[in-house]
């Protein structure tokens, strides 16, 4: 397995690499593979591959005349398989070179999609676990063959022999393996048991265990895959899916989805997760190829929508990448992802068809992720819109039953302008839904696609401002000298003042001030400090009429009404700050520094002032 050149060797000629097998295990464990476990997977895969072109030579053999047998007992690790073995020639051009796969032969090229392996570097996984590696071979190509034995050393140095036939009576390959003491974690015969179960589950050529105690030796996949077995009704075969969803995943699916792709040998099922999944949190999923099991965590078999499931898949023309733990990126694959996410629409499609119960509980967990698709999935939008939870001011309701009492949907554009308005909006008769959780502004504009006598429009502080009712005359005029006070101190904010009534009565004050206008007020501030900088004749191309903010002081609330009776000129403008402090603050927005100033100090003046007034 070392390659060297000839140090004699003339100036010019060609040569060849010096390998070191010892770094490039180092290499392998580091880097390539995720655990040494996964030498039983790598045996496993060759033999499953022997048996492959072993059917090709023999196709007329009975479906269960070859197999694999595992054995460990603590001291030794045996893989032995009835495939299609090795010849002297094999030995020297498959085993001693890295990197060369014994199925690239020429006689088994055309069968190359029926093999899980594809790059020839499997058996090296081997010297994670061991320093050395015995095979015992009988080629089937060749009757009367001869036994060849091969040891190879983790130094880099192998031996060849050939044996009498008698060796090994029967063709196929036998690989032994002779722990170190500190792989004993992945050799025990326990843990060689379990992972032959992991990895081997679904394979499709029967698998065997013995650990040396002299009982019969007991089947690693004694059953085909669940969606393959037949099942007396059809409540017995979702309960089974269930079932194996259960045990795979450790949940109870909410239901499971049957995956049937026959132009890419795809089976498998997709478990409806029964919880919320945080957004953009996305699940692995559970990949078999060729029955053999390549990861668990494969996050790109799905679009990243589909959140909430985790599937079990066994493919046949999926390619694993070369540490056979993901899967290659390529059209194939593309093309997987999107017909799986088509069999995901037709259930959601199904199930508001036909269950409307289960379509609920599957909204009331997921309904941020058929939000997700729904943006851009005009059939699934038809479908569901109406059906799916928003919070609005009459609470969380669907759309639905939002629009049979409000024909004018107002939307915010954020979350604090909603928790701004919603009680005010709400006493005042306005139907207003919350859109700055994502997705949901953009999807209630498409309300009206749906339900043609609804009209969406996008909330305005004018909008709310024209729903309250105005003072008296008498009132306002009284309050004007405050209201003049309030507004040269709120200047500083680019706020308003105005005197309305509203309900409820215990809120004194309202603050309508949306993301778009501090951000252009911020805008303008910065083109009126850069005058005359390039930066100001930038800014001033694009500085428009900054909106003002707005405080509305509510005219039913108490303390309003004594605040505007207020004669003392500065008691007036500390009132005023402290009743903007205090709406700002409701508006559970971020406050700029300069209102964590203003809140601070107004506080203390007033409490100064009480103070002064006790004494």
């Amino acid at each position: 397995m070392t390659l060297s050149h000839t140090p004699s060797s003339p100036a010019g000629a060609d040569r060849t690499f010096q390998v070191d097998l010892r770094g490039l295990v180092d290499l392998l464990s580091h880097h390539l593979y995720s655990s040494p476990r996964v030498y039983l997977r790598e045996l496993l895969q060759n033999a499953v591959d022997a048996l492959t072109a072993r059917r090709g030579v023999e196709p007329g053999a009975a479906p269960d005349a070859f197999g694999i047998r595992l054995y460990a007992d603590g001291s030794v690790v045996r893989v032995e398989d009835d495939g299609v073995g090795l010849t002297e020639d094999d030995v020297h051009r498959f085993l001693a070179t890295i990197g060369r796969s014994s199925k690239r032969a020429e006689q088994i090229a055309a069968q190359r999609a029926e093999f899980i392996g594809q790059f020839g570097i499997g058996l090296l996984s081997c010297f994670l676990v061991a320093d050395e590696i015995h095979v015992l071979s009988r080629s089937a190509r060749t009757p009367g063959a001869p036994a060849v034995e091969w040891r190879g050393r983790g130094d880099g140095s192998y031996t060849v022999r050939t044996l009498p036939a008698s060796a090994r009576p029967r063709p196929g390959t036998t690989v032994t393996l002779t722990p170190r003491a500190d792989a004993g974690e992945w050799t025990r015969p326990v843990q060689v048991q379990a992972l032959a179960r992991h990895f081997g589950s679904l394979l499709r050529h029967p698998v065997t265990f013995d650990d040396g105690s002299g009982g019969p030796g007991t089947a690693v996949n004694p059953e085909p895959a669940p969606w393959a077995r037949t099942y007396p009704t059809p409540g017995a075969r979702s309960r089974a899916l269930a079932a194996y969803g259960d045990e795979i995943f450790g949940f109870t699916p909410l239901d499971t989805i049957d995956l049937d792709l026959p132009a890419v040998g795809l089976k498998g099922i997709a478990c409806i997760l029964p919880e919320t999944v945080p957004a953009g949190r996305r699940h692995g999923h559970r990949v078999h190829v060729k029955g053999m099991l390549l990861s668990e965590q494969a996050e790109e078999l799905l679009p990243e929508w589909a959140f909430f499931v985790r599937c079990v898949i066994d493919a046949e023309s999926l390619r694993p990448t070369a540490s056979r733990e993901s899967l290659y990126e390529d059209d194939t694959l593309a093309a997987v992802r999107d017909a799986l996410a088509g069999r995901l629409r037709d259930w959601i499609a199904r199930t508001a068809a036909s269950n409307p119960d289960l379509l609920g509980r599957f909204l009331q967990a997921h309904h941020l992720a058929v939000k997700s698709l729904a943006v851009h999935d005009d059939e699934i939008l038809r479908m569901l819109l109406p059906w799916l939870p928003f919070e609005t001011t009459d609470g969380h309701a669907t759309l639905d039953e939002f629009a049979r009492t409000h024909r004018t949907v107002l939307v915010t554009s954020s979350v604090e302008e909603f928790r701004q308005v919603a009680a005010i909006a709400a006493a005042a008769g306005l139907g207003v839904v919350n859109g700055g959780y994502t997705y949901d502004r953009e999807l209630v504009h498409r309300l009206p696609e749906i339900r043609s006598e609804v009209t969406v429009d996008d909330l305005d502080p004018a909008t709310l401002t024209a729903h309250l009712d105005p003072v008296e005359r008498e009132t306002e005029l009284a309050a004007a000298p405050y209201l003049a006070l309030a507004r040269d101190a709120l200047a500083v904010f680019d706020c308003d003042v105005a005197l309305r009534t509203f309900q409820p009565a215990s809120a004194p004050a309202l603050l309508l001030d949306s993301r778009e206008a501090r951000h252009e007020r911020t805008r303008s501030q910065l083109a009126r400090e850069q005058q005359g900088g390039v930066w100001g004749d930038i800014l001033g191309h694009l500085r428009q009429e900054a909106p003002r903010a707005q405080l509305i002081l509510n005219q039913l609330n108490p303390l309003v009404r004594t605040a505007v009776t207020i004669d003392e000129p500065e008691l007036a403008r500390t009132s005023a700050e402290a009743l903007y402090g205090q709406a700002a603050m409701l508006s559970r927005r971020p406050l700029r520094p300069a209102e964590s100033s203003l809140i601070n100090r107004s506080f203390l003046d007033l409490l100064a002032h009480a103070l002064r007034k006790d004494n």
